[in-house]
């Protein structure tokens, strides 16, 4: 009998090779299979969905939504397979409606995110320089996190200051601008990265001690980590409560928005830039920032009575 994790193996290639990005499914899945192969389980059950939940449950409703999801999708796979799979039933896991409200970080927040980074330590002493330059960039481009560690050194061009985003959500790539300052900060690290553990092989950007590109899961434990160093997240010996390495990117795009309210720009055309920069399918995704931060509501709010208090003048 094939394992689950030969088998996940088999569904994220065969999943990529019609272009899908598999990394957030991938960091869900490899879990659940390790748990099941422990087990001795054969085929996905609801029953072993579930022990696996109790096994495993210190994580929020909306995050185990997302993982029943990923186990769904799986098992949908799995089925065309073997028939005696079994689809956990959708409404497993209840996620709650409302959005987590992101936390808008200050800048000095993020220059003491990016120091302590920087104190991170490995045999090579490429973790204390990985992470500084990877939350960095995610800080000043709002890059998904995914999008990031997806990076390959072929993927910045020094000449033109730009960065092809390759794995984008749903598929999708861009080419977005970065500043001088950006690109320079990004071939230091190059150099750090090439003298430290020499040239890899799959050419990814920003890669561990062992010259491996640095997976989602572990920036994201880095960054929680050093969110407990500097008091933005509870001590836990996990990664505990608190700001997200996500919510770099509400607060790249939640500052852009306040400065455009605060030189008095048209937002709504702005808005549009903003999507397309930010890997939006339509702005409708880039106006909930406005509608997460209560500066941003505020000034939204301010700004359309004076359009009616105008409009009522004329």
């Amino acid at each position: 009998m094939t394992s689950l994790s030969t088998r996940l193996s088999e569904y994220l290639d065969h999943r990529r090779r019609f272009g899908a990005d598999m990394a957030s499914a991938g960091e869900s899945l490899k879990p659940f299979v390790t748990f099941a192969d422990a087990e001795g389980a054969e085929r996905v059950t609801t029953d072993l969905f579930l022990r696996w939940k109790a096994a495993f449950g210190s994580a929020g409703p909306n995050t185990w939504a997302i993982r029943l999801g990923a186990v769904r999708s799986f098992a949908t796979w799995l089925q065309g397979i073997d028939g005696r799979h079994e689809i956990p039933p959708k409404g497993l896991v209840r996620r709650r409606n409302a959005r987590p409200r992101p936390h808008i970080f200050s800048e000095e927040e993020i220059g003491r995110i990016v120091t302590v980074a920087a104190e991170l330590t490995s045999p090579s002493g490429l973790r204390g320089a990985t992470f500084p330059a990877l939350f960095g960039l995610i800080a000043v481009t709002g890059l998904r996190i995914g999008e990031a560690t997806g990076l390959d050194d072929r993927d910045l061009d020094a000449g033109d200051a730009t960065l092809h985003v390759r794995c984008g959500k749903n598929g999708r790539s861009r080419v977005i601008p970065v500043t001088r300052c950006t690109v320079g900060e990004l071939l230091a690290y190059q150099g750090f990265r090439r003298r430290a553990v020499g040239h890899s092989g799959d050419g990814a950007l920003f890669q561990d001690g062992n010259g491996r590109r640095t997976s989602v899961r572990n920036a994201q434990w880095n960054f929680a980590k050093v969110g407990q160093a500097v008091g933005l997240r509870r001590p836990s010996p996990g990664k505990g409560r608190g700001p997200r390495i996500h919510d770099l990117r509400h607060t790249m795009a939640s500052r852009t928005i306040l400065d455009w309210f605060r030189q008095g720009r048209d937002v709504d055309e702005e808005m549009y830039r903003l999507s397309a920069y930010l890997g939006h399918v339509d702005p409708s995704g880039t106006y909930y920032y406005i509608e997460a931060v209560p500066e941003l509501l505020a000034l939204a709010s301010e700004r359309g009575l004076r359009a009616l208090g105008d409009g009522g003048a004329s």
